[in-house]
């Protein structure tokens, strides 16, 4: 296996937040950060990265959030946007890198199936991981900064 790491994504939270579009950004930010500063990713992977993690990642959350808020209870939908966000991230990762590195027999799909099933071992306990903490962040938030969730329009419906 080549080209990617696993890891808590965090960009559910920031779509429920501020939405994809605002996340999209920031997502990138972050990333650049972490290209730079850390050498973690590094800037010839930048555009596929924030296209899987800034990205994808963000809609995901986005469209679970509004899909679910107000017809689901909000840890529930919290939950699942933050869990399903970070999981979309290493599907859309899986993608890249089968067309990255397409199998010498099965091509972009045996090399998609191969790339997801070493990421579900390790994403699927840190997607629902995520999703735990995010419902406890927002909880959080909920409890200490409604005003400022309100002025967001994040209870809005919910």
């Amino acid at each position: 296996m080549t080209g990617s790491s696993s890891h808590p994504t965090g960009t559910g939270l920031g779509a429920i937040l501020f939405g994809p579009a605002v996340m999209s950004v920031l997502g990138t930010i972050v990333l650049l950060f972490q290209a730079l500063l850390l050498a973690h990713g590094g800037l010839t992977t930048l555009g596929a990265n924030a296209v899987s993690m800034a990205i994808a990642g963000p809609l995901v959350a986005w469209g679970i959030w509004q899909g679910l808020k107000g017809r689901a209870p909000v840890w529930l939908a919290v939950f699942l946007a933050a869990a399903l966000a970070d999981l979309a991230t290493y599907v859309v990762t899986s993608a890249q890198l089968a067309l990255a590195y397409p199998d010498a027999v099965g091509g972009f799909s045996a090399s998609f199936a191969k790339f997801g099933t070493i990421f579900a071992i390790t994403q699927i306990p840190l997607a629902i991981s995520e999703g735990i903490l995010t419902v406890l962040i927002f909880n959080a938030l909920q409890t200490n900064a409604e005003p400022e969730l309100s002025s967001l329009g994040v209870l809005k419906g919910a």
